[in-house]
């Protein structure tokens, strides 16, 4: 993400609706009691939702950028984010599903509204405030529950609470009792199961290839995001002093797991005994 692409979208904040009723989805959610727990609206806006359902005697709080930015500091039990991503380049739309993921409990659940009544794609004047809003039609592969011509609802359980893919491919079925870090769209990061340094961690592309190589180039990019964005969160919750960044590619190469994994390892001064270490040590 660039700061040209963020000056380009500078006014996305401009599409949130003050509004004295329910939203649509917050509706469909409350009906069929899927909004448990610790709640949380992520890009609430002006918060409406979130001051109507408190009405109702639901524990829920509102984050936003711009009118609530007050990043949240625990973990949520439901979280949902209405309309955001169709108002975000696909970039900042990755950075919004892998924030929401990150909040989200292991046993919670995520519910992500999108518009399908969009006419055209792209900027447009905004019809109030007179200044170039952003609009795009977004495809998610969550589960859906609900859609019509106006709006799809979808819901996000974290990657390794899911029955996956019938493989024996442990990254494709990750243990349940694994730490998720975060996730997007094509990719997700959890904690190693067997750590070098504390904080160790791993970028798994969801495609199941055993070559980085032959990720497209949209994988490799995704995975790349999540490096930094979960660099982020180890920097602020472990303090490490350096890091390696990594990927094993072919038997040749050390590769145990035929399916691609980015090692994250956070490095902490002394933590070599004295010995020679970094990438060109990779070799004796």
């Amino acid at each position: 993400m660039t700061n040209q692409d963020e000056t380009a979208n500078k006014y996305s904040h401009l599409t949130a609706i003050n509004r004295e009723f329910l939203s649509f989805p917050a509706k469909y959610l409350l009906k069929h009691n899927l909004l448990r727990g610790k709640i949380l609206d992520f890009g609430c806006g002006f918060g409406s939702d979130v001051k109507l359902l408190a009405k109702k005697s639901l524990d829920v709080v509102g984050y936003d950028p711009y009118y609530f930015p007050d990043y949240p500091i625990q973990k949520f039990d439901t979280i949902f984010c209405f309309y955001v991503l169709n108002v975000l380049f696909s970039e900042f739309q990755e950075e919004v599903i892998m924030e929401v993921a990150q909040l989200l409990k292991p046993s919670g659940r995520a519910y992500f509204a999108v518009r399908r009544d969009l006419k055209k794609e792209g900027y447009r004047k905004h019809f109030v405030h007179k200044k170039n809003t952003y609009q795009c039609l977004v495809k998610l592969p969550f589960e859906s529950l609900y859609h019509d011509q106006f709006c799809e609802i979808y819901e996000y359980r974290h990657y390794n609470q899911n029955s996956r893919i019938a493989n024996n491919c442990i990254f494709c079925n990750p243990y349940k009792k694994l730490t998720l870090i975060t996730e997007s769209t094509l990719s997700y990061a959890i904690l190693d199961g067997y750590p070098l340094t504390k904080g160790h961690s791993l970028i798994i592309p969801k495609n199941h290839t055993a070559d980085y190589f032959n990720l497209s180039y949209k994988e490799q990019k995704n995975c790349w995001q999540m490096v930094n964005f979960v660099q982020k969160i180890l920097q602020k919750k472990y303090n490490p002093d350096g890091f390696n960044v990594g990927l094993n590619v072919n038997r040749a190469g050390a590769q145990k797991v035929l399916h691609t994994n980015i090692h994250l390892i956070p490095r902490y001064q002394g933590d070599n005994n004295g010995q020679k270490h970094g990438i060109r040590c990779v070799i004796p």
